[in-house]
């Protein structure tokens, strides 16, 4: 991953999956933080967009249903 734009992609993707995360545990503590819930929808979006689709090749749905599991343990 020597190139630019990989490493901005990646970054985009992970930055993304930390704000999931954090988002998720501040629902698990707060559940009716509105902040948090939006994060999540945002991300959920993302994740599921073209954008997405253009930046890495990560499937998805895979990802998606990774880290809504990790969320629940």
């Amino acid at each position: 991953m020597n190139d630019p734009y990989e490493k901005l992609a990646g970054a985009i993707i992970l930055q993304a999956v930390k704000d999931y995360r954090t988002a998720r545990k501040k629902l698990k503590k707060y559940p009716k933080n509105k902040d948090a819930k939006l994060m999540i929808e945002d991300c959920e979006k993302f994740f599921c967009s073209d954008w997405f689709a253009e930046l890495t090749s990560i499937d998805d749905q895979a990802l998606l249903k990774k880290l809504q599991e990790e969320s629940l343990s």
